[in-house]
């Protein structure tokens, strides 16, 4: 069996861009725009999935804020639609390696946004910080959206 090879289309292609600029500047109203009003974030500390774009955006600016030396170093184009970004950053004196995997829509919205980090120790320590900064507030918007 043969690899195939994808070429990501524009609309996902020009928010990617857009994407790598929030990750500069981790400023929320670049972000917000990139993100579908439905999206869907899976994160991977929580088992059940944190629906919504103002959710998400909590999550990601936080995010952007805890992690130190943050850089991606590849891109996996999986078709279309659907984009994996291999990240490493420093949370303390931990170092971590992760995956972003990205699910745009037809405008190029992003509609899914699923992260994976390893080792233990260091999603240990992005969970304890994510929850000290918004775990109340993140909590009270998933029990208003049914969650």
């Amino acid at each position: 069996m043969q690899d195939a090879t994808y070429a990501l289309a524009s609309g996902p292609q020009l928010t990617l861009t857009r994407w790598h600029d929030f990750v500069a500047t981790g400023s929320g109203d670049v972000l917000k725009p990139l993100l579908a009003e439905s999206i869907v974030f899976h994160s991977p500390f929580v088992r059940s999935p944190i629906p919504g774009r103002a959710a998400t955006a909590l999550v990601l600016t936080t995010v952007a804020q805890i992690f130190e030396n943050f850089r991606y170093h590849r891109t996996f184009v999986a078709g279309p639609h659907d984009v994996g970004l291999e990240f490493s950053a420093n949370i303390g004196r931990w170092e971590l390696k992760g995956i972003d995997l990205i699910k745009f829509n037809e405008a190029g919205q992003m509609i899914e946004f699923e992260v994976m980090v390893r080792p233990a120790k260091a999603l240990q320590a992005l969970g304890e910080a994510m929850g000290a900064r918004i775990g109340p507030q993140l909590l009270a918007m998933k029990a208003a959206a049914g969650v």
